[in-house]
């Protein structure tokens, strides 16, 4: 077995619907751009997981442990293995006023928040909506096009990859940090100091290391707010006018 459990591994995948071959999500820019998936903002770049720790669908999970390094392998994931069947009293009309008094205008195929879960607007008529509660891929066979580009080895490239999972906006290059006396401290670019969400991945992170990292027992964070460095000014290259007035 190529894999264990607990191994870190950076995966590039795309996920196809195996009924129609319709792409639905993928970790290449260049495929998301060709098969009209593609989201501003998105970050595109092989996503690190931890095999055996659920980040992935568990079939998907499973499959990654029989993978060779740098091999494209096709796995298929049935519906009751991936997002389960389809569930038919998940299915429900509710009134067209309950959802436009919320600010709501559905349209079909529209997500939209019901009784604090989320729905897929599949018809509108006669003043009632069919809202259907079931995941967008219940009862769907599911085709991961996977390629395990490499397998994390050193405590570094781990926990380097633990922060950019975490704040992965932010060239992990321009974070540093070190481990001394059980104590893992990580200087913060001024970059990320800003960050909505900012205080909660710091804590994902600290969990994330502790976790993975049990002799680390303490996380810090450090924000240095450096003084901008003032240019030096340039002696002027114009002579200083002598004073030709002569005293009387």
């Amino acid at each position: 077995m190529p894999f264990k459990k607990g191994d870190f591994i950076l995966v590039d995948y795309t996920a196809r619907l195996s009924e129609t071959g319709e792409a639905f999500d993928t970790t290449s820019e260049d495929v998301a751009r060709k098969e009209n998936i593609y989201k501003d903002g998105a970050l595109y770049e092989p996503n690190l997981v931890v095999t055996g720790e659920g980040w992935v669908l568990k079939a998907l999970d499973d499959a990654l442990l029989n993978l060779e390094l740098n091999k494209t392998e096709k796995i298929e994931i049935p519906a009751e293995k991936a997002f389960g069947e389809r569930d038919p009293k998940k299915i429900r009309l509710y009134p067209l006023r309950k959802l436009t008094s919320q600010g709501i205008t559905p349209q079909v195929g529209m997500r939209v928040e019901v009784d604090n879960r989320l729905a897929t607007v599949r018809t509108i008529g006669s003043g009632r909506v069919l809202l259907d509660f079931n995941p967008p891929l219940a009862g769907k066979t599911l085709i991961y096009e996977v390629t395990v580009q490499k397998k994390l080895e050193t405590s570094e490239e781990k926990i380097s990859a633990l922060i950019h999972r975490r704040i992965p906006y932010v060239d992990i290059g321009k974070f540093s940090f070190e481990i001394a006396n059980g104590t893992l401290n990580i200087k913060v670019p001024e970059e990320a100091f800003y960050l909505e969400g900012l205080q909660i991945a710091k804590r994902g992170i600290a969990l994330d290391v502790q976790k993975f990292f049990p002799e680390i027992k303490t996380v810090t964070f450090t924000e240095a707010f450096k003084k901008p460095e003032q240019a030096e000014e340039k002696p002027s290259s114009e002579k200083p006018q002598e004073d030709t007035e002569k005293s009387q």
